[in-house]
């Protein structure tokens, strides 16, 4: 069942797209250009966010005890990467044991 638009949302000065209009329609990296410059629509059209790693950190459950908690997490955020590190540093003194 199809409902009928409430009217105080209708935009009369944006109408609803027509399926001419999509066919029309033309993908922001060629539109851009032609109303900002080259310049500023590559700034746009950048993806946002950190860039993704080449090794990204896998997420996983680890049980680890109260005190070794108390510990990382008593220095404040970054706790999971302090972790880390530590693990990093014993695998780089102990190497080839597992």
């Amino acid at each position: 069942m199809l409902k009928k638009p409430n009217p105080e949302l209708i935009d009369e000065e944006n109408a609803e797209w027509s399926s001419g209009d999509f066919a029309l329609a033309r993908p922001a990296n060629e539109v851009l250009p032609e109303i900002f410059g080259s310049d500023v629509a590559q700034k746009m059209l950048r993806p946002r966010g950190r860039p993704r790693a080449q090794y990204p950190k896998e997420r996983i459950n680890i049980r680890l005890s109260q005190e070794v908690l108390e510990h990382f997490k008593s220095a404040g955020d970054g706790w999971q990467t302090r972790i880390d590190s530590a693990l990093r540093q014993f695998i780089s003194e102990h190497p080839g044991r597992t």
